[in-house]
């Protein structure tokens, strides 16, 4: 046994936008391109380095929408653990969404937030930067969780969860 063998693989909250981008079809916009590929990249190459997880939400926003382009979806969350909703994942998506000023009609994005936090996930995977991974957000997410005493998770897209080939 090495040392590496004690030590747990990091947690990753896989957020919906990640599997949205995952399979879907390839955009004709040139930066949402450059950031499927990315999705792609690093679900062949590094996902295997995590221990991923999801919630309910997640579950419900893949299966939504046109039929096969959800089977898609829901066929890629193989594998995946699926986090139990708990009683207090409810009120604590309900502070995060008044903390983070995160509008009712994007509801489901503080409870991503509210699942990673509760669980202590190292980090939640998203592509939302107008709710999850943008600078204010995360701010606000940072105070918010530092004054109530809570787990902060790294919010990231996975450009910077791809970690660079040593190969030379």
């Amino acid at each position: 046994m090495t040392d590496t063998d004690s030590i747990p693989m990091p947690t990753v909250y896989v957020e919906t936008t990640i599997i949205s981008y995952l399979t879907a079809r390839p955009s004709r916009d040139v930066v949402v391109l450059g950031n499927q590929q990315l999705t792609r990249q690093w679900w062949e190459e590094q996902r295997s380095r995590y221990r991923l997880v999801l919630s309910p939400v997640v579950l419900q926003e893949v299966g939504q929408g046109d039929t096969q382009a959800a089977g898609e979806r829901l066929a890629s969350l193989e594998g995946m653990e699926l986090l139990e909703p708990e009683v207090p994942i409810e009120d604590l998506s309900v502070r995060v969404q008044q903390a983070l000023d995160i509008p009712s009609r994007a509801k489901a994005d503080a409870v991503h937030l509210a699942y990673a936090v509760y669980y202590e996930v190292d980090y939640l995977l998203t592509w939302n930067c107008a709710h999850l991974a943008g600078a204010r957000s995360l701010r606000r997410l940072a105070d918010f969780v530092r004054t109530e005493g809570l787990w902060l998770p790294v919010i990231c897209t996975p450009r910077e969860l791809v970690e660079p080939s040593t190969e030379e």
